[in-house]
C-alpha cells in the first residue's frame, strides 16, 4: 500500500538530479531516426543516453505509430527503456489528448465537447469518455489531457468548441461526467483525467489566445473555478493543467494564489499539476517575468506547478537553483511526492500501489458508433423555424447548396484525428515547396498555424475521407434518403474571389426547387483555411467568405431557404436568420454529421438540442451570456441600466438554453416550490402538447433578490432531459442543494446569505413557464444554519 510515509522514504533515496528528472518530460519524436526506407525507426535505447537520471513524463506519443498495434508496441518498448534508465525501475507517465475521442487515427471520434454540451445530457459525455478510456488503457496510457473545463463567453476565441459552453453548472455537470467516464464512478481506474485550463483561459482579452484575463477574483472563484471545484469534490479529479493566460500581471504558470491558495487550499485539490506545453519557457520568452530558464523554473515550481511539459527545458535548472541556495530542496520534494503518488496509483513504481495493469480489452466500436449517433442527433439545435421544417420527403423538390454541403472536413474540430493529421502534412508540403506563396527556405515550422496555406484544403478533405470512409457528407446523406434532391455547388469559405457569386446562376439553381437547403459555416482546426481553432481568433465571428451574400441571393429567389450552420461557436447570424425560413445549428458533429443532419431535416429525428452558449445579435454585445450581474449585460429585472443607443433590440439573437422542436411542450406546476432537507425543490409537470413524439430539456434557474455583493440575474441550478410521446405528461422535481447558491461573501468567506430567492423553470433562459419565491437560510461553507 502506498502511503505518504513510504513515498517519503523513496524520495530520500533519490538524488537531487533524479528528483528533478521526475518533474520533466521527454518528447518521444526525439527517439525517432530516419530509417533505411525513409520510414522513421524508434531508437528506444537512446532513453538512457538522453535521460541519465530518469524520466518523469512521455510526451507527443501519438507520433510513434500509425495504428493501434504499432503504437502499443512502440510505447511498450519505450516504457521498458524508461524503467531500465530510471532509479528503482520507475516508469514514465504517458499522456494523450482526447476531449472528443482518442486523438489518433486508430481512435474513435465523437462530436465536439460543445456539441456534447448542446445535448444537455451528461450521461452521453460519460459514455463517450469511457470509450476513449478503453483506447488509452489498451495502449498503456496513464494520463488523458481532458476535459476542457474553461467557460467560454467570447465567441471571438477560437477554442470555444473544446468547451462545454458559458455556464458554470452546465460545464461542471459535463466535466464530472467526463471524469467519471475516464476514472470510473469509484475513481479506481489506472487512467486519470486532467482538468484544463486553470484558470480563466476562455476569458482572454479581446478573445485572443493566451492574452491577459481581466476578471476579478470573485468571478474567477465563484464562476470559472466551479467546474474544477465540482470535478475535484464529486469525481476525484487528480491532475490539473495550468492555462496560458496571465491574470492581473501574473502568468498562470507562476501564480501561487492560483495554483496553491485557490486550487489546493480552497478547492481541496491534492493531486499533481502539469504545465500546458511550453508555458514554463513562456515566463521568459512571452511574459518576461523571468530572465533565465532557472528563474522561470523556480517561479513555476514555487507557485505549485509540479511538472514541465512537453519536455524538460527549464526544470533541469532547478538543480542549480537549489545548489546556489536560491531554492529550498523541500519545494522539489513536494512536487516529486505528487508525481510519484500518481505513478504509484497508475502502477509505474514497482512495489508501490497497484502493479502495472493488464490490458482490459479493446474499445467497443459498436458502443462508440451508438454514442456518436446519439450525441449528433441530440445536439443539433433548431434555432428558427417558420414551419418549413421538417421537409416533406418525396413531395418536395429540394436544391442543396453551400460550401459545407458536400464537404466532410468542415464537421470536425481542432482536437480530432482529422485535424491532427493535417499538421505534419502541412509542414511536409511547405518544406517540399508545394504551397504557393510560401518560401520553404525561409519558412519556420513555428509559423505553420498563422501562415495561409492555399491549395491544401482538397488534400485535407481526401485525408478525412480516408480516415472515415463510410461517412457521407450532408448532400450525400440527403441523396441516400431517396428524396428528390439536387446539388448545386455555390458559395465559398474564402473571400479570394476565385468563384464569385452570380445572381443569374443562383436564380437558375433555384428555378426548379420547392425549397432550398443551404449548408454554410466555418472550418475549425490548426492549419490551413480555418477561421476557428487553437490560435485562430476572429475579430468578428461571422460566416467567412461570401456565405451571407449567398443566403441573401437565395432568399431573393422567393423560394424558402433552410440554412444549416456548421460551427463550434456562436456566430453573428442576424442577417442569415432574417433571410431564412429555418435555421439549424450543427455544432461540429464529426463523421456522424451527414446522417444526423439529414434525419433532422426530413423529420425522422425531432431536434432537441439546446444552446450551451448565447448567440449575440451584434458584435458590440460581446461578451453576451445569460448569467451576467445585475446592472450589466442584457437582462435587467429592475430595468436599471443603460442600453446601446444604436441597437434597437438589446436582447441576444438566441439565448442560452434555446432550442426549438417539431412538437410543443407545456411546463406547469401545481405544487409549491420549497426548501427541504438542504435542497431547493421545484415540482413540475411537463406535457407534450403537439402531435409528434419528442425530447426536450427542462431548466431550473435561480435569482437571489438581494445580497451584500452583486449577484447574477440568474444562475442555472438543475436541468432534466426527457422524452415524451405526443400527448404524454411527466411529473418530476427539479432540485439542487442549497450550496449551489454559494458565492464569495463580502468578508471573503464562501456561503450564501439568508433571503428571498426566485426560482424559475422553463425551456430556455428566457422561456420561463413557472416562477416561485422561496426563503432560504444562510449557508456557510455549504452548510445551512
Amino acid at each position: 500500500m502506498t502511503t505518504p510515509e513510504n513515498l517519503a522514504g523513496l524520495i530520500t533515496r533519490l538524488t537531487l538530479e533524479q528528483k528533478v528528472a521526475q518533474l520533466g518530460g521527454i518528447a518521444l519524436p526525439g527517439l525517432l531516426a530516419p530509417g533505411p526506407t525513409g520510414v522513421p525507426t524508434l531508437e528506444a535505447g537512446r532513453v538512457a543516453e538522453m535521460c541519465p537520471h530518469g524520466v518523469g513524463h512521455l510526451s507527443l506519443a501519438w507520433f510513434l505509430g500509425q495504428d493501434a498495434d504499432s503504437l502499443r508496441d512502440a510505447l511498450a518498448r519505450v516504457q521498458q527503456a524508461v524503467r531500465e534508465a530510471s532509479p528503482f525501475g520507475i516508469g514514465g507517465l504517458v499522456h494523450f489528448e482526447g476531449i472528443n475521442g482518442f486523438l489518433h487515427a486508430a481512435g474513435e471520434q465523437f462530436p465536439t465537447a460543445w456539441a456534447q454540451a448542446a445535448t444537455w445530457d451528461p450521461g452521453l459525455a460519460r459514455q463517450a469518455s469511457s470509450v476513449t478510456a478503453a483506447h488509452m488503457r489498451d495502449l498503456g496510457v496513464q494520463l488523458l489531457f481532458a476535459p476542457v473545463m474553461d467557460l467560454s463567453r467570447d465567441p471571438r476565441w477560437g477554442r470555444v468548441h473544446e468547451t462545454y459552453g458559458e455556464d458554470p453548472e452546465l460545464a461542471a455537470r459535463f466535466s464530472v461526467a467526463f471524469v467519471h467516464g475516464i476514472q470510473g464512478e469509484d475513481g479506481g481506474s489506472e487512467l486519470l483525467a486532467t482538468g484544463k485550463h486553470f484558470l480563466g483561459f476562455g476569458a482572454s482579452e479581446g478573445g485572443r489566445n493566451m492574452a491577459t484575463t481581466q476578471l476579478g477574483r470573485r468571478t474567477l472563484v465563484d464562476e470559472y473555478a466551479e467546474p474544477f471545484r465540482r470535478a475535484i469534490a464529486e469525481a476525484g479529479l487528480s491532475v490539473v493543467m495550468n492555462s496560458y493566460n496571465e491574470i492581473d500581471g501574473v502568468p498562470a504558470a507562476a501564480d501561487h494564489w492560483l495554483l496553491t491558495t485557490l486550487l489546493r487550499n480552497e478547492l481541496g485539490f491534492e493531486g499533481m499539476t502539469v504545465s500546458d506545453y511550453d508555458s514554463v519557457p513562456m515566463l521568459r520568452t512571452r511574459y518576461r517575468t523571468a530572465a533565465t530558464p532557472g528563474e522561470a523554473a523556480k517561479q513555476a515550481v514555487t507557485a505549485g506547478l509540479d511538472v514541465e511539459l512537453p519536455h524538460a527545458v527549464s526544470y533541469p535548472n532547478l538543480v542549480q537553483e537549489v545548489a546556489m541556495g536560491r531554492l529550498d530542496e523541500k519545494v522539489i520534494d513536494r512536487a516529486v511526492a505528487r508525481v510519484l503518488t500518481v505513478k504509484a496509483r497508475t502502477g509505474l513504481i514497482p512495489g508501490f500501489g497497484r502493479p502495472s495493469p493488464a490490458r482490459s480489452g479493446r474499445p467497443d466500436r459498436a458502443k462508440a458508433a451508438a454514442v456518436r449517433q446519439a450525441v449528433a442527433e441530440r445536439s443539433t439545435v433548431l434555432l428558427h423555424n417558420d414551419g418549413t421544417l421538417p421537409l416533406a420527403e418525396g413531395r418536395q423538390r429540394i436544391v442543396v447548396t453551400g460550401p459545407a454541403a458536400d464537404e466532410l472536413r468542415v464537421h470536425f474540430g481542432a482536437y480530432t484525428s482529422a485535424a491532427a493529421a493535417e499538421m505534419p502534412t502541412a509542414v511536409k508540403a511547405v518544406r517540399m515547396g508545394q504551397v504557393p506563396g510560401v518560401d520553404s527556405a525561409t519558412f519556420s515550422s513555428t509559423d505553420i498555424v498563422t501562415t495561409p496555406l492555399p491549395g491544401l484544403q482538397p488534400r485535407f478533405e481526401e485525408m478525412v475521407r480516408a480516415l472515415h470512409p463510410g461517412a457521407p457528407t450532408v448532400w450525400e446523406a440527403m441523396r441516400e434518403s431517396g428524396a428528390a434532391v439536387e446539388y448545386v455547388p455555390l458559395g465559398s469559405f474564402t473571400a479570394d474571389g476565385s468563384r464569385p457569386l452570380d445572381a443569374s446562376v443562383v436564380d437558375a439553381a433555384a428555378a426548379g426547387a420547392d425549397v432550398i437547403v443551404a449548408l454554410v459555416g466555418e472550418r475549425t482546426g490548426r492549419v490551413g483555411g480555418n477561421t476557428a481553432g487553437e490560435g485562430r481568433s476572429s475579430v468578428s465571428p461571422s460566416l467567412p467568405g461570401d456565405q451571407e451574400e449567398l443566403i441573401d441571393q437565395l432568399a431573393a429567389t422567393g423560394k424558402p431557404v433552410v440554412t444549416v450552420v456548421v460551427s463550434g461557436r456562436p456566430l453573428l447570424l442576424d442577417r442569415v436568420v432574417r433571410a431564412s425560413a429555418a435555421v439549424l445549428l450543427a455544432p461540429l458533429l464529426g463523421e456522424a454529421a451527414g446522417p444526423a443532419i439529414a434525419s433532422v431535416l426530413f423529420g425522422a429525428t425531432n431536434p432537441s438540442g439546446k444552446l450551451p452558449a448565447t448567440f449575440p445579435r451584434h458584435l458590440g454585445q460581446i461578451p453576451a451570456y445569460h448569467g451576467h450581474r445585475h446592472g450589466s449585460g442584457y437582462d435587467h429585472p429592475a430595468n436599471e441600466t443603460y442600453a446601446y443607443v444604436d441597437l434597437p433590440d438589446q436582447s441576444p439573437l438566441f439565448v442560452f438554453g434555446h432550442g426549438l422542436s417539431y412538437t410543443a411542450f407545456e411546463v406547469s406546476s401545481n405544487v409549491d416550490a420549497e426548501v427541504r432537507d438542504g435542497l431547493l425543490r421545484f415540482p413540475v409537470t411537463v406535457t407534450n402538447t403537439g402531435d409528434r413524439d419528442g425530447e426536450t430539456v427542462v431548466q431550473l434557474y435561480a435569482r437571489q433578490e438581494y445580497a451584500s455583493v452583486v449577484r447574477p440575474v440568474r444562475r442555472l441550478l438543475d436541468f432534466r432531459r426527457l422524452s415524451l410521446a405526443a400527448g404524454e405528461s411527466a411529473d418530476f422535481v427539479l432540485q439542487a442543494p442549497l450550496e449551489r447558491l454559494s458565492y464569495t461573501l463580502a468578508d471573503g468567506r464562501r456561503g450564501c446569505e439568508a433571503g428571498e430567492v426566485t426560482l424559475m423553470t422553463g425551456l430556455s433562459s428566457d422561456d420561463i413557464r413557472c416562477m416561485a419565491r422561496v426563503l432560504v437560510p444562510a449557508v456557510s461553507d455549504g452548510v445551512a444554519r
